[in-house]
């Protein structure tokens, strides 16, 4: 096999294990609310939007210290330590204890972070100037398929319930514990890449990730990425790309948390309120799918750069966040377990929900493949520490929302990321303008998202 094709192959591997982790994972986050929900009358007090909250806040914390850790054990075997917690994590709803849930929810902070650390620099090790756009986008769509088969199941497995009995809880986590262990086995399979750099190469991924096994070498590799990190987190295109990625931090605890406990709350869904929950994450993994293919895949095709996309991803966002205030009761997302029977400005529509729910998608994924692929651009060689500084602030922000999500009312969460997204474009514009001058001094064609 050719080295393109190994790298390839490479990004094809990640994706699909990515996809496997997150069917359970992800699935496991849109339904936690609901199950802990009618855990609640047991031995069991915990909450699902505090669960969340602990996990964003501990995976932000754990970026300052992640481009150590892989610099020093590899991102491969980062990716599969990463993985055996998110399974644990998933195993604690087969028999739910309140102190096991929230040690799980640290844990899986720690893993989440080294987890994203170890999946961007090895996006970066395998893609060039000319394939991250394409790789980027091959990779956010495998990733997005989770969306769709965990869900598909819960839509199914729930239709026509309005409780959640012990048999279905412990069916359900069985399952998505097996199917995480399936995708932590898979990142066995990533080749690795080998080293094309001259003797001598002043480069700094090598001077993070090298080679060497020694000791002593490992821990000057893990102090220089957390050096790197420090640093790269007060230059200008970064802070001004953080903003944007805290917008996508936002709104990924608005669609994989918050939208579907609005949607199991809405008593005038009648008894597919439940299963409704399931369908809402299939249209967002279509979404996410479509998009990831079409500015991933498709993106030799356009001569515009990346920030037309991001335009189109904040315009449909702004058309589902409209639809939501009014398809959607304000009291959804903090209604007790008997849901709500308020109606805001319609009756609710399970077919606007679903309408909103791919829109959620699609514009989640312009914004991410668009960031995905700039930071590979500009931080091909420091790929570690960059994505590090991405997961935590999408994940300090994501922590943010989970816990206010316990107490605001719906029409306050919708305008937080109205705000936030609108400063979020401009900023990610900026980087991107600076960008394309950098490609036109070194005399490339801006041909490629």
């Amino acid at each position: 096999m050719s080295s393109e094709g190994k790298k390839l192959f490479n990004i094809i591997i990640l994706g699909v294990s990515f996809m496997f982790i997150f069917t359970a994972f992800q699935s496991c986050g849109n339904i936690a609310q609901t199950v802990i929900t009618n855990l609640n009358n047991t031995d069991f007090h915990g909450s699902g939007y505090t669960s969340m909250s602990i996990i964003y806040g501990v995976l932000s914390a754990s970026n300052l210290i992640s481009p150590s850790l892989v610099a020093i054990v590899g991102p491969q075997f980062s990716m599969v330590v990463s993985g055996v917690f998110y399974s644990l994590y998933i195993a604690v709803f087969i028999q739910p204890a309140t102190w096991a849930f929230y040690t799980a929810s640290v844990l899986i902070g720690i893993a989440a972070a080294v987890l994203w650390t170890a999946q961007g620099n090895c996006l970066t090790e395998n893609s060039d100037e000319n394939t991250i756009g394409r790789n980027s986008g091959i990779f956010w769509a495998l990733l997005q398929f989770s969306l769709i088969f965990g869900n598909l199941y819960i839509y199914f497995a729930w239709q026509g319930k309005t409780h959640i009995s012990e048999s279905d809880r412990r069916t359900v986590f069985i399952a998505l514990t097996v199917i995480s262990l399936v995708g932590t086995v898979l990142f066995f399979l990533i080749r690795k890449q080998e080293d094309t750099k001259a003797p001598g190469d002043d480069d700094s991924t090598n001077e993070i990730l090298g080679e060497s096994s020694s000791a002593r070498n490992k821990m000057m590799r893990a102090v220089a990425a957390f050096k790197k990190s420090i640093t790269l987190s007060f230059t200008k295109e970064m802070l001004l790309l953080s903003v944007t990625t805290a917008y996508t931090g936002l709104v990924l605890t608005f669609f994989s948390g918050v939208y579907g406990t609005c949607i199991g709350a809405v008593n005038r869904f009648g008894s597919e309120e439940k299963s409704l929950i399931g369908l809402s994450g299939i249209f967002i993994g279509v979404g996410e799918i479509l998009g990831g293919g079409i500015f991933g895949l498709l993106s030799k095709k356009s001569r515009s750069g990346r920030n037309p996309v991001v335009m189109l991803g904040i315009l449909v966002h702004f058309i589902a966040f409209y639809l939501i205030f009014f398809n959607m009761p304000n009291d959804a997302p903090i209604a007790p377990m008997e849901g709500t029977d308020q109606i805001a400005y319609m009756i609710p529509r399970k077919e606007v929900a679903m309408l909103c729910s791919f829109l959620l998608g699609l514009g989640d994924s312009c914004f991410n493949t668009q960031l995905l692929s700039i930071l590979g651009f500009l931080y091909s060689e420091d790929s570690a520490p960059a994505f590090a500084i991405f997961k935590f602030v999408q994940s300090i922000c994501a922590a943010v929302a989970y816990f206010y999500s316990n107490y605001f009312l719906l029409q306050w969460q919708l305008l937080i990321m109205v705000i936030v997204g609108f400063f979020g474009t401009i900023t990610f514009f900026t980087v991107e303008w600076g960008a394309a001058a950098a490609l036109a001094a070194r005399g490339s064609d801006y041909s490629s998202i």
